[in-house]
């Protein structure tokens, strides 16, 4: 496999991830309350990639293939939990 597939490889590996984080912090505002201690939109879309990436890879490593339904639903519930815990007012 050469250097260019192993990119498209990976971004492809790694497009769910971003496309929930995204959309997730899109979409945060709608369904929390606006509340002083969240980050702005770039770091909440961050963290929730960081955090779905880190689970589709321990998807991958713990089934030992990519693209199951199991990774897919890990994904949605620790992005969306990093989502209401980056939103929430630690005082």
């Amino acid at each position: 496999m050469g250097t260019l597939d192993q990119i498209y490889h990976m971004a492809n590996f790694l497009a769910p991830a971003f496309a929930v984080g995204v959309a997730l912090a899109l979409t945060g505002h709608i369904f929390m309350r606006k509340v002083a201690a969240a980050p702005g939109f770039t770091a909440q879309a961050a963290i929730n990639f960081v955090a779905g990436s880190l689970t589709l890879g321990l998807g991958l490593w713990f089934f030992g293939s990519e693209g199951k339904m199991a990774s897919y639903a890990a994904l949605l519930v620790v992005a969306a939990t990093s989502q209401w815990a980056g939103g929430r007012s630690w005082r």
